[in-house]
């Protein structure tokens, strides 16, 4: 079994508003399976794509497979609102690119009814990603680096806006995990590249704090290279996410089979990572205490 905690509803970006849902949505669910996906929390509504009640109405058509989440603004919505969502079918929230810091009181009414709800709540951490990898590839060497930014700048995506990795820092989740201590919590991408050993030292710690797996080759080579599984984040810390499109996700699967076994887990083990500890954050399998 795979529990997917990391994604999003498909996007026609060549049709950003608009596009079929029906088509995105089983093409994505097509996938998943295809990859050995047995459970997704669908990342839906918000800022982009369809309404909420559009994109749980097209998870619904998968409810084997899909857990819906939405995409909140915590500085826009208010608890009435996370009432809602809940009421909708909504079981999680997740949060990205915020005005202020993740752990500003401001946000505090939000956080406190996705505790009460027991909504777990995913978090992007670090630098959004999107456009061309300038750590891997340049414009004026790679004709399809070239191309992504011209349609980058096409799409009107290199416009201001008012977003800051600094405010979505691993330490902001302790601050939050105080706060509210029964809240689930899962920071994105093993905190962001720059951000693990605040990660680390957050999972150490706060009890209901995770952390995936998703963002990429790069974060995929690290938590190998820099010892983070089972050395500095604890295998029941860690759940595993896809965050990328429907051509990409089975090389994903394979690439986290593979870093699994290169760090020499056991299959219970492993099964953590792949299934139960996000089956345990979203309230389908009941945590065992040892000695139980």
């Amino acid at each position: 079994m795979l529990w997917d905690v990391h994604c999003h509803f498909p996007r026609d970006w060549e049709q950003p508003e608009g596009g079929d849902p029906v088509r995105l949505i089983d093409a994505r669910a097509d996938a998943l399976r295809a990859a050995g996906v047995t459970r997704a929390s669908l990342l839906a509504g918000g800022r982009f794509g369809p309404t909420y009640e559009i994109a749980i109405e097209q998870a619904q058509r998968h409810s084997d497979l899909f857990v819906p989440v939405a995409v909140v603004d915590p500085g826009e919505s208010w608890p009435g609102e996370i009432r809602r969502l809940h009421s909708l079918g909504y079981r999680g929230l997740k949060i990205i690119g915020t005005r202020h810091s993740y752990d500003d009181y401001r946000y505090f009414g939000i956080y406190g009814a996705a505790e009460e709800l027991r909504m777990p709540i995913l978090f992007h951490l670090g630098v959004i990603g999107g456009g061309v990898d300038y750590a891997r590839t340049h414009p004026r060497r790679d004709p399809e680096a070239a191309e992504t930014l011209r349609r980058v700048r096409e799409r009107g995506r290199m416009q201001p806006r008012d977003v800051s990795a600094a405010r979505m820092r691993p330490f902001h989740l302790d601050g939050i995990a105080n706060s509210f201590p029964q809240l689930a919590i899962i920071g994105a991408h093993m905190g962001g590249t720059g951000n693990y050993d605040e990660a680390a030292s957050v999972a150490r710690w706060r009890h209901h704090v995770f952390f995936d797996l998703s963002g990429g080759e790069t974060i995929e080579r690290h938590s190998v290279e820099r010892q983070l599984i089972g050395h500095e984040i604890g295998i029941e810390k860690l759940v595993w996410g896809s965050d990328c499109r429907d051509d990409e996700i089975a090389g994903h699967v394979e690439s986290l089979n593979s870093i699994l076994d290169k760090v020499g887990l056991t299959p219970n083990e492993a099964a953590r990572i792949h299934y139960h500890n996000a089956a345990e954050i979203f309230g389908e399998e009941e945590p065992q205490l040892a000695g139980e």
